[in-house]
């Protein structure tokens, strides 16, 4: 293990939104772009490419990715960004909209260098006191919980706010989020996601000829993706799937590789266990980690099931029930050649 080097476990915002006004129209979408990049600078990322549909906005990040809904955001970040420091910025911005913050979720694996971290990032107590001081009184259901694993070097972080108790009859089990960590990539495949010096691309046509060489593009053949290669190494991408987004990001030096995948499932389209496969098999990490949240447990099984067709061992399952988001469920998962605790 390198004793230091880029951090690619990314931190996870998720802000929902309310109006009393019954038609919100498109909503944050109405944000201005200098505004947006006003609030990532504050994080310390930048804007690299956007894609958007009729339903919502993503943007590939410096350091991963922005998606804007209608009312809601979701920014995840990796490096040494300060992403608690968009919490604010962005619920002001929604008032200005006449948008009110009714839902939070802080979402983290275990840092590979949790000693370069910058304030409010250098331990997961000072990031929720952080965020306890940072959102209003009327989030006033909350959690945070560290939900462990049998590998002592993975865990789930998990930081949730709401202002109405979740419930299966509000918040009805149609929608989930699956977050997916991978270490320990595999030094053959995670060659293809360095770039050749001069190779005389811009990162938007290398990071397209990292997509459809690593078969990324294979994931969810429905998706529109966004894509871009970094110099000298690393990838990102976004997918947009009709209202739901994939998104990955990669990684690759030796000694911290590192891969995500990262997207919306529904009961109404059952291919989640599929895509993740297919997406651990794209990277043939030595170690996984899938969260998901609000999923069913049939879900999560389906899940399990399809990674150890692929050669790896579950070694632990989690779970956490939050009054705002409802149930985490963690599972992790090593080759059954490389079981270390």
């Amino acid at each position: 293990m390198a004793v230091s080097g880029f951090e690619g476990f990314e931190k996870r915002l998720e802000l929902q939104f309310s109006s009393h006004d019954p038609v919100i129209g498109i909503g944050l979408r109405q944000l201005d772009f200098k505004s947006v990049e006003q609030v990532l600078h504050q994080v310390q990322c930048t804007v690299v490419s956007a894609l958007g549909n009729q339903h919502f906005d993503s943007y590939v990040l410096s350091e991963s990715s922005l998606f804007v809904y209608p009312t809601k955001i979701i920014i995840k970040t990796c490096g040494t960004t300060q992403l608690l420091k968009s919490v604010q910025p962005f619920i002001h911005l929604a008032t200005t909209l006449n948008l009110h913050i009714t839902e939070l979720r802080y979402t983290r694996g275990s840092f590979i260098f949790p000693q370069a971290q910058p304030h409010p990032h250098t331990s997961f107590q000072q990031e929720v006191v952080y965020l306890e001081d940072n959102i209003p009184t009327s989030l006033c259901y909350r959690k945070a919980s560290v939900i462990p694993s049998k590998l002592t070097s993975h865990s789930w972080h998990v930081f949730s706010a709401g202002a109405v108790e979740y419930s299966d009859n509000v918040n009805p089990l149609d929608l989930y989020t699956v977050e997916v960590c991978m270490t320990e990539l595999d030094q053959t495949l995670d060659r293809k996601f360095f770039r050749h010096p001069n190779d005389g691309k811009n990162g938007d046509s290398a990071g397209r000829e990292m997509t459809e060489m690593t078969g990324i593009n294979r994931i969810n053949l429905n998706s529109q993706i966004c894509d871009f290669a970094f110099d000298p190494c690393g990838y990102s991408m976004n997918g947009i799937d009709g209202d739901r987004y994939s998104t990955i990001h990669v990684t690759p030096e030796d000694g911290f590789s590192y891969a995500s995948f990262e997207c919306v499932g529904s009961v109404y389209n059952d291919d989640m266990a599929d895509m993740v496969k297919k997406a651990v098999k794209v990277f043939g990490p030595g170690t996984v980690s899938v969260a998901t949240t609000a999923a069913s447990h049939d879900i999560c099984t389906r899940i399990k099931a399809t990674v150890e067709q692929i050669g790896m061992k579950c070694r632990s399952y989690s779970m956490d029930e939050f009054p705002a988001a409802g149930t985490v469920v963690f599972q992790t998962f090593t080759t059954r050649r490389n079981y270390r605790i």
